[in-house]
């Protein structure tokens, strides 16, 4: 029997398997950001041991950072702590560290690929769940805990349970309109916040081929999302010619010999998976969430389902059968480790190009590195937004979660292209609305949810 993408790469990298099943994998690159990586650090120090290899380790600030005045020292003083003691740790241990104002600083999702660190048949981990994202370059990456981010450190080798496979196969061309994250919030109100519990997805079709690397990277950032271990994309021809150049992927030689390498890098025609489901591209419409996790989602022209959970729709003042259209927001937010790419941002300033923010909306448009922020400079993108009454603010993670002060006020709605919609996920008593980059530009120009399909003709 064949095998899939999943089983060659872990394969690939164990180590041994313990009694009981779980093995002992080997982690080819380690990142990591000022959250989950103190206590890990400390461990290391009451233990009197180093980091194994620091070489494989990349750090940076992201989660705590302001989006504007970045020059000055963060107001908030825990933030501010786990920032220097980021920077402390990564000087003591060896460890490449892009802190505030280094032109390498950003989202830890966004840098790692466009650094070129990020390669096909890698393992990856990180202290934060949306390290899912890696998997768009045909690599395993996962999320782990605090406990685990100190054995990496002191081993480079991680001890895991292998996940079950699940192929999730999207045939035919997309609409007009209809994005990468529209294809994964789709996904997930079909197979449910949890259909994935236990697996690791591949993601497969000509629709998923269609998609850019940015695209498939917005797709394994939420693979996480229906409960997944992770998300993966094949590597095709697309993911190559993204990596030539980059500065930490192969050069030259190396990298023709590195492509023939990861062309190997597909499931077997008769690999079978755990789980299988297959959707047609043309049933996606642009997306948006009613509920209080990514699963309640649905097509921007339907309305709230009448099963919807009552307690759900209680928190963010909506109604079974109720349509979304219509809706005044508050905020709109444009960035995050799921849509903060330069795409994303070319996208936004694209649509919204020779319009005006509508008044009642604050609008935070979010760059997820300084790579980005520069590209979005030179592009002319912060004169378009600024044109329409935009601000292109400084990068970080921003309102995709109430660690810095970008938080969205109690009561509010807020159409964001992040990645979770829990109660307080933006800010204490905060509402909602997920989306890709363009229903939040309709929201954005109109002041309330709207079809991009109908305000941008597309």
């Amino acid at each position: 029997m064949g095998k899939t993408l999943l089983d060659k790469i872990w394969d690939a990298h164990t180590i041994r398997t313990e009694d009981g099943g779980r093995t002992v994998l080997y982690i080819d690159r380690h990142y990591i950001h000022e959250v989950t990586s103190p206590v890990a650090f400390a461990g290391l120090e009451k233990r009197g041991i180093g980091v194994a290899r620091p070489q494989q380790v990349t750090a940076t600030c992201d989660h705590n950072i302001p989006t504007e005045k970045q020059h000055l020292p963060i107001e908030e003083p825990q933030s501010r702590e786990q920032v220097a003691a980021l920077g402390r740790n990564c000087a003591k241990y060896g460890i490449t560290y892009f802190g505030m104002g280094n032109p390498k600083q950003g989202i830890v999702h966004i840098i790692g690929p466009e650094q070129g660190f990020t390669q096909p048949g890698m393992t990856i981990v990180c202290g934060d769940s949306h390290t899912s994202t890696h998997g768009a370059f045909g690599a395993v990456a996962f999320g782990i805990g605090t406990s685990e981010v100190e054995m990496v450190f002191a081993s480079q080798c991680l001890i895991q349970s292998k996940p079950k496979t699940m192929r999730i196969t999207v045939d035919g061309k997309l609409g007009n309109g209809v994005e990468a994250k529209d294809i994964i919030l789709y996904i997930i109100s079909k197979i449910s916040a949890s259909g994935g519990t236990g697996h690791f997805i591949e993601f497969a079709g000509e629709a998923i081929r269609s998609l850019s690397m940015e695209g498939r990277m917005t797709l394994c950032n939420m693979s996480i999302e229906c409960g997944a271990r992770g998300g993966i994309v094949a590597p095709d021809q697309t993911t190559f010619d993204y990596l030539r150049g980059r500065g930490n992927a192969p050069q030259g030689a190396d990298f023709e010999r590195a492509i023939e390498r990861w062309k190997e890098l597909h499931s077997d025609p008769d690999a079978q998976f755990d789980t299988e489901y297959r959707f047609d591209a043309a049933d996606i419409q642009p997306m948006i969430t009613y509920g209080t996790n990514p699963g309640m989602g649905m097509a921007i022209t339907d309305t709230i389902p009448a099963e919807a959970d009552p307690k759900a729709l209680a928190y963010m003042d909506f109604k079974a059968g109720e349509k979304m259209i219509g809706k005044p927001v508050d905020y709109v937010f444009v960035g995050s480790c799921t849509n903060g790419r330069i795409e994303d941002l070319r996208r936004f300033a694209q649509l919204v190009k020779g319009r005006k923010k509508a008044a009642n909306i604050t609008a935070w448009i979010v760059p997820g590195s300084k790579k980005v922020e520069e590209m979005a400079e030179k592009e002319g993108i912060r004169q378009i937004l600024a044109d329409a009454g935009f601000e292109l603010r400084q990068p970080g993670c921003s309102a995709c979660l109430a660690m810095n002060a970008d938080k969205v006020p109690a009561g509010k709605y807020c159409v964001s292209t992040s990645n979770r919609n829990f109660e307080g996920r933006q800010g204490p008593g905060a509402r909602t609305l997920l989306s890709g980059v363009a229903v939040a530009a309709a929201a954005a120009v109109t002041g309330s949810v709207q079809d991009p399909r109908q305000v941008f003709n597309l």
